[in-house]
């Protein structure tokens, strides 16, 4: 494969620098003084990050560029997913926002555009281009994680209207989300995977309640969602009743692709960091710089694939797992190099830390690229079957009503 551009990604590449150069400042990536950390602590912070994410967005909206994969007329600009990877590669050297949108513009959009009514589309696809609506992912319960059609949250139908009751948990952003995704079940006499349905909620909606998560460093990322009797309009439900899980599956490959595309931090980062904390001629330190680029290349030619299948109008299969596991290693390794770099300074966070503590966030959310989007371990499963053809894990309950199974008591029905 030639990784050189070809005539259309040159000019792409220099369209794009052109309006990132006129709309924002581009980073020195050794400079690790004037590096953002993308890392907030407190609810001031989270709210002041969001509107300057929503800014960003509306700025990249109005020319184009907020989703340049989407259709023309949805408001991108009919870009290929290599194509549009140019301006994301490109955006990366600037001084721009976290983006705190993927949910609704690189997961949502697509099975709107796909599964969704046209009514659907006209309402909401503008709103998640601009970042009007911020969009949360309902999936995970207590019950519920990697064995995701085991979830239990129910949505029966009452007239023009579906009753959901439930709880979720892990659930990223979803104090700062306007809307959510929602997998629900809706049929407990059909096999776990066959009774589910898909649905677009208000977070407003009365009877949904969020409890934030915070995290060790203080941060709050991660939420408990519970909903009370919330009242969806039928209307809002995404693709055929019951066919949730088709649905589900395409929208974490989708995100898996996304966690695999990484963009949290630099090699070039890591190494001024080693240059400005470490003797460069030490060969341990030498030989662990040299493992972390070369998984650097190694997410970056598989992201060239996966983004080639998807210019072929492929759906992201088992490769996208691959591509996950990548970044989960990734991580890994320069979480931990970038803490034993900086010696007894690699233990203090927040403002007592060196550049800010920068490269501490990178250490303690190493983890999340190894659960989110599915873990590594259904990660190897999913390879283990579909690439390697190796027998599949015993599904006992693949084909048994839900309601027959252990563990699988339902919430009470409307009226009871």
């Amino acid at each position: 494969m030639d990784f050189d551009d070809t005539p259309e990604e040159a000019a792409v590449r220099a369209e794009a620098r052109a309006w990132l150069d006129a709309n924002a400042k581009r980073l020195d990536h050794s400079d690790l003084e004037g590096l953002r950390t993308h890392r907030v602590h407190t609810e001031e912070e989270d709210l002041a990050a969001l509107a300057e994410g929503k800014a960003w967005q509306r700025r990249k909206a109005e020319a184009g560029w907020a989703a340049p994969h989407w259709p023309v007329e949805h408001g991108g600009r009919g870009l290929s997913p290599l194509l549009a990877g140019v301006f994301q590669a490109e955006e990366a050297n600037y001084d721009v926002p976290a983006n705190m949108f993927s949910v609704g513009v690189v997961t949502v959009e697509k099975k709107i555009i796909e599964w969704g009514t046209e009514e659907q589309r006209r309402h909401h696809l503008p709103r998640i281009l601009t970042a009007e609506d911020v969009w949360c992912q309902l999936f995970s319960e207590p019950g519920a994680g990697s064995d995701l059609a085991g979830l239990t949250t129910r949505a029966d139908l009452d007239g023009d209207e579906w009753v959901v009751t439930g709880q979720k948990v892990w659930t990223s952003a979803a104090h700062l989300s306007d809307m959510g995704v929602l997998l629900a079940r809706t049929d407990w006499d059909a096999p776990k995977h066959r009774g589910i349905t898909c649905l677009l909620v208000d977070m407003r909606s009365p009877g949904i309640e969020v409890r934030p998560l915070r995290q060790i460093d203080g941060a709050i990322h991660f939420n408990e969602v519970f909903l009370d009797e919330v009242r969806v309009p039928a209307d809002r439900t995404l693709g055929p009743v019951g066919g949730g899980w088709g649905v589900a599956v395409t929208m974490l490959a989708h995100e898996r692709t996304s966690i695999g595309g990484g963009g949290m931090y630099r090699f070039e980062q890591v190494l001024a960091l080693a240059r400005a904390t470490s003797d460069l001629s030490d060969p341990v330190v030498r030989q662990r710089l040299a493992d972390l680029h070369t998984r650097f290349e190694l997410l970056r030619f598989l992201g060239y694939r996966v983004r080639t299948a998807a210019a072929r109008g492929e759906q992201p299969g088992p490769e996208s797992s691959v591509m996950k596991l990548a970044v989960s290693a990734l991580y890994e390794v320069g979480g931990d190099l970038v803490v034993a770099l900086q010696g007894p300074a690699g233990t203090l966070v927040g403002d007592d830390a060196p550049f800010g503590g920068r490269f501490q966030g990178l250490f303690m959310g190493q983890w999340a690229p190894r659960i989110g989007g599915g873990t590594d371990q259904v990660q190897r499963n999913i390879i283990g079957e579909r690439v390697l053809g190796l027998p599949g894990d015993v599904r006992v309950d693949k084909d048994v009503p839900f309601r027959a199974l252990r563990g699988s008591t339902s919430p009470r029905t409307v009226g009871e």
